[in-house]
């Protein structure tokens, strides 16, 4: 009688096993949505005054949206940018840590006046892309749009929130 229990046991011990590990779920990616661009106002860029073009910014101006920017993005529109705004004018220092998209970073001082930038940040690194100056706006722009749009030290910019 005891052998015969004890088989039970056995027996029913493995095919509990053997269901169980039938019925795990396979290693699978999981899905995430694409984060889109959302239009949060726009910004004209200056040179002697004059308005030289105009772009739809996203505002990042919580710790949450600066700490996380564009990372994750997979695109950003030809005429689109990330306008990163704090309360102060500091040094500061952004990484591409995350981020998919070269990008051109744009330092402004509290006047809005370009102090640095750095062109063609390389994604997905950690090294640091300091200000040269004290700044309290950073835009990010696809890479190549410094060039493209002849961005200058001592120009300025206008924003407005929608």
């Amino acid at each position: 009688m005891r052998k015969c229990i004890k088989g039970i046991f056995i027996f029913s011990l493995t095919t509990g096993m053997l269901f169980s590990c039938a019925n795990e779920p396979k290693e699978s990616s999981i899905e995430t949505e694409e984060i889109l661009f959302t239009k949060e106002g726009e910004l004209s860029f200056l040179k002697g005054g004059e308005v030289e073009r105009t772009i739809d910014i996203e505002i990042a101006d919580t710790p949450y949206e600066r700490e996380t920017g564009l990372m994750y993005r997979k695109s950003l529109g030809e005429n689109q940018g990330m306008l990163f705004i704090y309360s102060n004018e500091a040094s500061r220092s952004f990484y591409m840590k995350n981020t998919y998209i070269p990008l051109d970073l744009i330092f402004y001082n509290k006047d809005s006046i370009v102090v640095s930038f750095h062109e063609n940040a390389v994604p997905l690194t950690e090294t640091s892309i300091p200000s040269n100056f004290p700044a309290q706006f950073i835009l990010e722009l696809n890479a190549g749009k410094v060039e493209e749009w002849n961005i200058e030290t001592g120009d300025k910019i206008r924003f407005t929130r929608d």
